[in-house]
This record gives C-alpha cells, sequence and structure tokens, in this order.
C-alpha cells in the first residue's frame, strides 16, 4: 500500500518577503512597550518625590487636641508640652476675645507648629458651631512672642433645602420620614416655640414646609443652618415665620406683616411627657399625703434630670429650699409678671443671678411635697397666681419701619416657595 503525503506548497515569493518584515515590528512594538513601561514608572517614581519634596517642605505641622471631661485650659497645655510662659500668652491674649478657662468637653484644641523650628505658632479653638477662636503668633523675637487673638465666622459653604411634610403622630416623626437632619426638626420647633405648644397643640393632618441651610466643610455635610422661612397649618390656621436681619445689625424670625414670632414667655418650661396635673382654683386631695390643697399651677410630668429653662429674661429671686416645693427657683422678669419652679432634683442658679429666655435654671426632680418626677410651674401676674396656658403675651419689637420694604421683598421671594 502506498500512501501520500501532499506536498507542502511554497509560500508566494512576496509573502516570504513580508514574513521578516513583520517580525522586526513585532520586536519594535515589544521594545517599545517596554520602554513607556520603564518611563511611566519613572514618571511616577518622580512625582513620588516631587510630592514628597512638597510635603517635607511644608513649613508648618499641626497637632488636634480634644477636650475632655473636666479638662482645664491649663492641663491641656501641659499635656500638649507648651512652655507655661507661653501658654500664659495665649490666655492672656484671649481674655478680651474669650474666656479660655470655659473650654467646653468633646471640643477641639489644634495647635500649628513652625516645622524647622518647632515654634507654637497659632492656637486655634471652635467656640460654637458660628465661630473659631484664633490667638495667632506675632514675630517679636522667640524669646519674647506676642499674641493676638481673634473671633472668626466658620468658613461653611451653604446651600439650602426646602422640605414639607404632613403630621400623623408628632412634627418629629413626621420630620424624620421626610430624612430631615433632626438638628432640623428642632430649629423649626424653636422658631414656632412661641406660638405652637408641639405637645399639646399638635394634630393629626398637620402639616409644615421650610427653607433651611445646610451647612458643608471641605465638601462635607455638617450641619444644619439657619431656618430662612417656614410655615405651619395647623387648627388654627397657617402660621409664618421668616428670618430677616435689619439695618442694625439685629436678626430674627418674624410674620408675615413684620410681627417677631418671638414672646416675651416661652409655650413651656421643659420637654414633658404629658401634663399630670392642670390649673385649678379649687381644692384637690392627694391621698399620698392625705390632705386637700389648691393647685394654682401646671405639673409637667418628665424624667428626672430633665432641663428645667426660664420662659423670660429676669432675674433670680430666689434659689434654694422651698419647703413643699422642695428646691425652687423663682424668677422676677418685670414688675407685672414672675413664675416659681418647684421640685427640682438639683438647682444651677443662685440668688441675684440675671437669666435668658430659654437658659437651663434646674433639672426635673421629686423634692418636697411631691409623689413622682415633675416640673410644678407657677406663673403670677400682678400678685396673683394665673394659669399660663391661657396667658396672651406680648411679642417682642416687630421689623423696623425704615426696614419694611426690605422685609417685605425678603417676604414675596420666600412666600413662593413655601406655599406651593
Amino acid at each position: 500500500m502506498r500512501i501520500f503525503s501532499p506536498k507542502k506548497i511554497p509560500a508566494p515569493r512576496k509573502f516570504r518577503m513580508i514574513r521578516p518584515f513583520i517580525f522586526v515590528v513585532i520586536l519594535a512594538a515589544a521594545a517599545g512597550a517596554v520602554y513607556a513601561r520603564g518611563e511611566l514608572k519613572a514618571a511616577e517614581a518622580r512625582q513620588r518625590e516631587v510630592a514628597a519634596v512638597k510635603i517635607d517642605r511644608h513649613p508648618y505641622l499641626t497637632r488636634s487636641l480634644t477636650v475632655g471631661s473636666g479638662a482645664t485650659y491649663g492641663a491641656l497645655m501641659t499635656e500638649a508640652g507648651v512652655p507655661a510662659a507661653i501658654a500664659t500668652g495665649i490666655f492672656d491674649a484671649a481674655r478680651d476675645v474669650y474666656d479660655l478657662s470655659r473650654l467646653r468637653a468633646a471640643r477641639t484644641v489644634r495647635l500649628t507648629y513652625d516645622r524647622d523650628t518647632g515654634a507654637l505658632r497659632r492656637f486655634a479653638y471652635r467656640i460654637d458651631s458660628e465661630e473659631d477662636l484664633e490667638v495667632a503668633r506675632v514675630e517679636h523675637g522667640e524669646d519674647d512672642p506676642v499674641w493676638v487673638a481673634s473671633r472668626r465666622p466658620i468658613p461653611y459653604e451653604v446651600s439650602t433645602r426646602v422640605v414639607e411634610g404632613e403630621i400623623t403622630t408628632s412634627l418629629y416623626a413626621a420630620a424624620l420620614a421626610q430624612g430631615i437632619d433632626e438638628r432640623a426638626i428642632i430649629a423649626l420647633a424653636d422658631v414656632f416655640q412661641w406660638t405652637v405648644d408641639f405637645v399639646l397643640d399638635v394634630r393629626q393632618g398637620d402639616r409644615f414646609k421650610m427653607v433651611y441651610e445646610e451647612r458643608f466643610l471641605d465638601g462635607k455635610y455638617v450641619m444644619p443652618g439657619k431656618v430662612l422661612a417656614a410655615k405651619y397649618v395647623g387648627a388654627d390656621g397657617p402660621r409664618y415665620a421668616f428670618y430677616f436681619e435689619d439695618s442694625s445689625g439685629q436678626a430674627g424670625h418674624f410674620d408675615e406683616n413684620g410681627g417677631s414670632v418671638q414672646r416675651i414667655f416661652l409655650k413651656t418650661p421643659a420637654e414633658f411627657r404629658y401634663i399630670s396635673s392642670g390649673f385649678t382654683t379649687g381644692q384637690r386631695y392627694v391621698s399620698a399625703f392625705n390632705v386637700s390643697t389648691g393647685h394654682r399651677a401646671v405639673d409637667y410630668a418628665a424624667p428626672i434630670g430633665t432641663p428645667i429653662r426660664t420662659v423670660g429674661d429676669g432675674t433670680v429671686s430666689f434659689a434654694g429650699w422651698g419647703g413643699a416645693y422642695g428646691n425652687k427657683v423663682s424668677v422676677r422678669h418685670n414688675s407685672v409678671y414672675s413664675t416659681n419652679y418647684g421640685h427640682m432634683s438639683r438647682i444651677l442658679v443662685r440668688q441675684g443671678q440675671h437669666v435668658s429666655q430659654g437658659q437651663t435654671i434646674g433639672l426635673v426632680g421629686s423634692t418636697g411635697f411631691s409623689t413622682g418626677p415633675h416640673l410644678h410651674y407657677e406663673m403670677v401676674k400682678n400678685g396673683t397666681k394665673i394659669n399660663p396656658l391661657r396667658e396672651e403675651f406680648p411679642s417682642t419689637a416687630p421689623v423696623a419701619e425704615a426696614d419694611r420694604e426690605k422685609f417685605q421683598d425678603l417676604v414675596r421671594s420666600y412666600r413662593d416657595q413655601v406655599d406651593k
């Protein structure tokens, strides 16, 4: 048997000439790729070197310290290794701007040093959500530095947001359902705190809408800012509030007619669960003490330790043990009104001290003639105890006539947003 093998057919002459050329091209491409990878690595290495040089040549280093519970300015600076003379110089320079003995726990102190000499150049402390304290070193010799203190606004990036909702159980729950920062919810409640009791006055179906600031630092959301405009629609119709700063620099919230939404007294002196005993001029029997007594006051049931705030500006006329009242604070607001706060677990003010509306003056307790933790709250008008829930209080100063046109322009711009 013969086996036939197909003969190899020789490649055309033209193809035989191209083959070496393709091989050369492939070799060249491979060599180019290797070279390119080498150049890329070299470029990346040069970039790292440049970055390292830039970092090394940055003239300052910053160290951050968190103020611990009970920490003092002196202890904090000692912990940071700051010489006593330097610490004293910073403290003295800041004295007229901010009292550094009032450092608050969990706040941050930032110390900036010269990289080459190690000298402290700058002390910074966040006073609150609006301002930083900065104490900077002025060149006057390394052994005899001069410090200059200033308060600086925090450089937030600000945008505005419009939100709305309908209440089914509470303002808080309705706002959270809309994904609103709870701090913005509190700010909205604060705007209407003089005219709306968000425990007793709120009804299912009430609606709200507000325009407020959102604040960012370095592109990251930090916190809500001012409530710029708000509308609350309850059983008695719509209530408006617009943030306005007048020509003198005074700012606040005003209704659509320019009247201040702020009253001389707050609606309630504490966050409470419910009213455990209302105002009555008749006698009531207290079985726990087997006595009958009048109750010309409002009792707000709340957990022990709940902050109690004064409902208005005034002077503390009494702070101490009040017999049946237990720990008691009395505040004289003016020639007409005074208020009493009883059964406190702790008193946080002293007699003769001036207090501002909303300031915490004590904590809820159950001292004295009390059957459980609550705040016993009395309002006295011209020497007679009255029912504070039925009293209509005057508002503070309205928008000045000179600023009315500017205010109405602002109202028109925001009404388009909150009324839609």
